[in-house]
């Protein structure tokens, strides 16, 4: 069954390639900003937005496995998504490098002619390590925040910025690969 990764992101073409899944990367046909949050919690949201992506593109692949999947971080049940400029960049990396939080991926499997449609997710916990001044400016002015859930990637940001994790370093990456290898097996 082809394998169509309903994402532009970088990251998850990469942890795919790595892992050495044969897929075609396609954009999804959605603006998430106008993705209504009907659910009750960020998890659910990330699940949301993830299922979101996938359908929207599975129509144009009938036959084939489609994944979506989203990023959110969540600080005490409050959403934490891309930020939208270098100003908000350095708010959220202040707020989340002061405390643990969560890292949230969604993540939607869907074929049609097979009738699949799993929508789940996975959470890391990530404890963060207290920034200086200097080390918020330099991520800032450097824009490894740029299109990042949660302002930063951990891979780029890594010891500097994170004490440890609680869970799958893939998943604060933005493709839970433990999750996502156990329910390709299970097909």
């Amino acid at each position: 069954m082809q394998m169509i990764l309903a994402s532009t992101s970088p990251r998850r073409r990469q942890l795919l390639t790595e892992a050495g899944y044969a897929f075609r990367a396609v954009a999804p046909k959605i603006d998430e900003s106008t993705i209504p949050r009907t659910a009750a919690t960020v998890r659910g949201y990330a699940e949301e937005l993830a299922a979101a992506k996938a359908r929207s593109v599975a129509p144009d692949f009938r036959d084939a496995l489609v994944i979506g999947a989203d990023t959110l971080c969540d600080l005490d049940g409050q959403v934490i998504g891309k930020a939208a400029d270098a100003r908000t960049a350095e708010q959220i990396t202040r707020v989340l490098f002061s405390k643990p939080h969560l890292v949230i991926t969604g993540l939607a499997l869907i074929g049609l002619s097979r009738g699949i449609e799993i929508i789940c997710s996975e959470v890391t916990t990530v404890y963060p390590r207290r920034l200086t001044e200097s080390q918020i400016a330099t991520h800032v002015a450097g824009g490894g925040w740029e299109g990042k859930a949660g302002a930063y990637a951990i891979q780029e940001v890594g010891d500097a910025f994170v004490e440890r994790i609680e869970g799958s370093f893939t998943n604060v990456m933005g493709m839970p690969m433990e999750l996502l290898q156990r329910l390709l097996a299970d097909l």
